[in-house]
């Protein structure tokens, strides 16, 4: 899959300049060669990041394959807004999983694939943070440790939206849910909770691990097309915020998902066999608080007096990641930048 290496930005925004690219590497959304695997009528809140995501992330993988592909889906919001009986989003083969064995299903997919001689035909097992960070994951620790010749995607919202808003394994710390109430002496979320799903997979070692966010199509749509060019265990985790449960703005989905890779919080890499191969350097470096402020969920941390503490403590969260990763780059001397 092409990608583009060079952007051209309009000055004051992120919006690329289209005219200042080939047409080839020009992004045209409304395009009848488009596959629309998840297509209109669907029921997704507005400014949905997983509705975003799962859209390129199928239509990059049906390109890829030349519409050669079965999606297993576990339970969760995507299923709840694209599949309301008897009608469908879906132009795909598609089948739909509980919470916790999706990653299984998608390995018995496969299988039967390769029983039957098909090579062509693949497999791509999509689920959120609660169906693959938590409730799904021994399932897909198998499917990785076995090698099993799937793509696992996970949306990842940071919490179990689709029942609620409750805390998952991805919810960041102090963060309000409903089962992380922003009360008493440490509100929201409590601090060392959780588990980064990327890492673990790339401790298994498998082809490819990588993450990415809505905020940056091209480069989602690229980490897919690696992915299927592979075969074996793949796994990509892609940040989809959600404005119900976050309490962000609809029209606020693309800023947010920009803002937690310029802070730092959600680092952008690609590892192959149990080795980082690259990261996305950050171009504009923000602190924490530019990502927090806008979002409800962490409110309690802006009252009279403001929680300055947290803060602290998230935005090393954030310099432990930059250090982890390389994310400011380095100058052509060789120094960070």
């Amino acid at each position: 899959m092409a990608e583009q290496t060079v952007k051209f930005y309009q000055v004051g925004s992120f919006a690329v300049g289209n005219r200042l690219v080939d047409p080839q590497q020009r992004t045209v959304q409304s395009d009848r060669g488009r596959w629309n695997s998840l297509t209109s009528g669907h029921r997704a809140c507005q400014g949905c990041g997983q509705a975003l995501g799962a859209r390129y992330v199928l239509d990059a993988a049906m390109a890829a394959t030349d519409g050669q592909m079965i999606v297993v889906n576990a339970t969760g919001c995507l299923v709840a807004f694209s599949t309301q009986f008897p009608e469908s989003s879906w132009r795909v083969p598609w089948i739909h999983s509980v919470f916790g064995n999706a990653a299984a299903v998608g390995t018995g997919v496969a299988a039967a694939l390769k029983t039957a001689g098909d090579t062509k035909t693949r497999v791509v097992v999509v689920a959120g943070d609660g169906g693959g960070v938590d409730i799904g994951f021994g399932c897909l620790s198998g499917m990785f440790e076995r090698n099993d010749d799937c793509l696992f995607v996970c949306y990842d919202n940071e919490a179990y939206m689709n029942t609620g808003v409750q805390r998952s394994g991805a919810t960041p710390a102090a963060a309000r849910t409903a089962t992380t109430e922003a009360i008493g002496r440490e509100p929201g979320n409590a601090f060392g909770k959780g588990k980064s799903l990327p890492l673990l997979a790339v401790a298994h070692g498998i082809p490819y691990v990588a993450t990415a966010t809505v905020a940056d199509l091209h480069d989602l749509e690229a980490k897919v097309g690696r992915a299927m060019d592979l075969r074996g265990a793949r796994y990509l985790h892609v940040l989809v915020p959600c404005p119900l449960g976050w309490g962000t703005a609809p029209e606020d989905t693309i800023r947010i998902a920009r803002l937690a890779c310029e802070t730092g919080l959600f680092p952008l890499f690609e590892a192959a066999y149990g080795e980082i191969l690259q990261a996305t350097p950050i171009r504009r470096l923000v602190p924490v608080e530019a990502y927090l402020r806008p979002q409800r969920r962490f409110a309690h941390l802006f009252g009279d007096p403001p929680r300055t503490d947290d803060i602290s403590r998230i935005q090393e969260i954030a310099d432990r990641n930059i250090r982890r990763f390389g994310l400011l780059g380095t100058d052509e001397d060789g120094g960070q930048r």
